[in-house]
């Protein structure tokens, strides 16, 4: 399908061309041409008059299928350009969710896409149905008042039913996290802008094998894998991807997918280190701004700069400095900033983070186990080492262990029968 891209700049903000043209690579489309304006926004057209009718011109000489606007359309400008133009005409918003439907796969992330194409869709009715009021006969899609009112009726219901399933997959997930944590899985999420390499860094850390394409939003679903941090167990999590100013009903729509991130110990938020200093952090911010909607950036959070092995190691220096910078002067803690191949393997630098910012998480608590019985000392020295770290071992007649542990396997290590106290206190932990 054939389509002229229109992309509208402030005087503040530039609205990035090569992100445009991909995404509009990536849901399929062969493109005529792109037109560009700086201005400030028009309330009817978005774009300028006179810019209007240079489309005009262009849709008679070019024969595109449609115009896709790199802007967010009100229902009111959507109405009036295609009015003006005579042509279909979306915005990235409506781009983006074309992209979605074509890579959903999992019940979950139809469901998702469908939500979010409703809300999309929810206010553009209500301005047709606005306008039928006013003596204007054009409808939703040709529809007539009576089909268009009906139509309105049917994405309420529609929505609220797909809402129920969500909140029923979301508190099956819900019991799965309770039994991983209880057995004393670190929950690791990795977020970022789509196409940053987390799905690559997700197969990396656990040696899968996840679909990997040079495509924006491969994944939309979840994908959980485990690996392993110095003996302690970690469960990684990949999500959908970010992008510049993501809307709040995807948000919304995806809620349960990125619920992950939410309930996470842990956020590696990915970023793209062979990219320009200025794409870098328009993409650090953008991927801080889904993070604060949905009120995750209490997390401990690592920066990853990805795709190390495509730049200079005095680039990778300086950008870590910059990140550092950036984050403080928005007033951000970020534990640390490294660098990795995912592609190459080469994890060190993050690993040796995660080493250090595990035992700090609030899980982790310092505590002495006593073990009377010396026929259970190994088993539990092999469970002190998958939930935690020890400190020291001291054997007289009983076997006293200093460790980190976590505090959700606190029942765990009584089942065998030690005696649990928290360093530095004298009261049994038992029944905690």
């Amino acid at each position: 399908m054939k389509v002229i891209g229109v992309i509208r700049h402030s005087q503040r903000k530039r609205v990035s061309r090569e992100e445009f043209e991909e995404l509009l690579s990536s849901a399929g489309y062969e493109v005529l041409d792109i037109i560009e304006q700086v201005r400030e926004e028009s309330p009817r057209y978005n774009i300028g008059k006179g810019k209007v009718q240079e489309i005009k011109v262009k849709i008679e000489e070019l024969k595109p299928d449609k115009v896709i606007f790199a802007n967010r359309l009100t229902p009111s400008q959507a109405y009036n350009l295609s009015k003006e133009l005579g042509i279909e005409i979306i915005d990235k918003w409506q781009l983006v969710l074309e992209i979605f439907e074509k890579r959903a796969r999992s019940k979950e992330a139809k469901l998702q896409v469908e939500l979010a194409n409703l809300q999309y869709e929810l206010p553009i009715v209500k301005e047709a149905i606005r306008r039928i009021k006013l003596g204007d006969k054009a409808g939703f899609k040709g529809m007539g008042q009576y089909q268009t009112q009906q139509y309105l009726k049917h994405i309420r219901y529609r929505m609220g039913k797909i809402r129920k399933e969500l909140e029923r997959v979301k508190a099956d997930r819900a019991v799965k996290r309770k039994r991983r944590e209880e057995v004393g899985f670190i929950l690791l999420a990795l977020a970022g802008y789509t196409n940053a390499g987390k799905s690559t860094l997700l197969n990396a850390l656990t040696r899968e094998e996840v679909a990997v394409k040079n495509q924006m939003f491969t994944t939309l679903g979840t994908i959980t894998r485990a690996f392993k941090v110095s003996r302690k167990k970690v469960l990684v999590t990949d999500t959908v991807g970010f992008i510049d100013n993501l809307p709040p009903f995807i948000v919304e729509a995806f809620h349960s997918t990125l619920e992950e991130i939410v309930q996470a110990d842990i956020i590696l938020l990915v970023l793209d280190a062979s990219e320009p200093w200025t794409e870098i952090k328009r993409k650090f911010l953008a991927s801080i701004h889904v993070l604060r909607e949905l009120k995750s950036l209490d997390k401990p959070i690592i920066a990853v700069l990805n795709k190390n092995d495509l730049t200079t190691p005095e680039d990778i220096k300086d950008k870590k400095e910059e990140i550092k910078k950036l984050a403080d002067s928005r007033g951000l803690v970020i534990f640390d900033v490294v660098s990795i191949s995912a592609k190459l393997n080469d994890l060190d630098e993050l690993f040796d983070a995660l080493d250090r910012l595990i035992l700090t998480l609030p899980k982790f608590k310092l505590f002495e186990i006593i073990v009377g019985d010396i026929e259970k000392v190994p088993r539990v020295l092999s469970l002190l080492n998958s939930i935690g770290e020890i400190v020291e071992v001291k054997e007289n007649e009983e076997t006293r262990i200093l460790a980190y542990i976590q505090m959700g396997m606190i029942k765990e290590l009584t089942k065998l029968g030690v005696e649990l106290k928290q360093a530095g206190e004298s009261k049994e932990l038992e029944d905690s």
